[in-house]
């Protein structure tokens, strides 16, 4: 009974890394994940339905694998890791795509400043088709123009401040990310210490993956370090979220 309600707990955990963030299922619906102009972009893994079915499918098959190599225990520990491992990869992957987006929204505003500075008829402006990429940016730009037309305030000095205040952030937000470094390299020691604890194990003569697979002790002892490392890895990785 206890075996099952620790394998629940645990299977929760990898669950809570997967499940999408307040403000995903909305980027879900088909709108574009913002970013706060002045101060730091909010880098939020847009993770897919696809997403968490990967992670779901990854830790199913490694704790198959586990179930038919090392028994009950080695599933356990195989679930969690996998779909660990699975939605890491997920997020690094969200993360690029985001900056990949904004990349392209902040090169289209560039473009757009230039092309109203060439007196050139700024079409993309007023339907923001060059700024899908960050929808801030196209909102802010749509009431540069609206204010622009009403007033006849200078549309491409208004936009070229905005274009320079989401550089600005993003220089800062760059600047946040390698500050984080330490917590990065804190989260990958933390990820490599089980293997290299077992690695040990073997160079001097014991055998840890049948002790802790195979014994009640065993078993206790990896389910116990498996929460422990989980709580590591998830503040280690809300430090680096942070800076962002």
């Amino acid at each position: 009974m206890i075996g099952v309600l620790a394998a629940g707990l645990l299977l929760g955990c990898v669950a809570v890394l997967a499940w999408p963030r307040p403000g995903v299922m909305t980027r879900l619906a088909g709108e574009r994940p913002a970013f706060r102009l002045g101060g730091l972009p909010r880098l939020r893994m847009p993770v897919t339905a696809l997403g968490r079915r990967g992670v779901f499918g990854v830790a199913g098959l490694a704790a198959l694998v586990g179930l038919l190599l090392g028994g009950p225990v080695a599933a356990l520990v195989g679930a969690v890791y996998g779909g660990l491992g699975m939605a890491e990869v997920v997020r690094r992957a969200g993360r690029k795509q985001v900056a990949a987006r904004r990349s392209a929204a902040l090169d289209g505003l560039s473009a757009l400043v230039g092309d109203l500075r060439a007196g050139l008829p700024p079409l993309l402006v007023a339907s923001g088709g060059a700024l899908d990429g960050d929808r801030r940016l196209a909102q802010l730009s749509g009431a540069v123009w609206r204010l622009a037309e009403h007033t006849g305030a200078p549309a491409a000095d208004l936009l070229e401040r905005i274009e320079a205040d989401a550089r600005a952030a993003d220089r800062s937000a760059a600047t946040a990310a390698a500050q984080a470094a330490g917590a990065q390299a804190t989260a990958l020691l933390l990820a490599a210490l089980p293997l290299g604890g077992i690695g040990l194990g073997y160079s001097i003569g014991a055998d840890p993956l049948q002790v802790l697979f195979r014994t009640r002790v065993g078993a206790a002892c990896a389910v116990g370090a498996l929460l422990l490392q989980f709580g590591g890895l998830q503040w280690a990785r809300h430090l680096v979220d942070g800076a962002r």
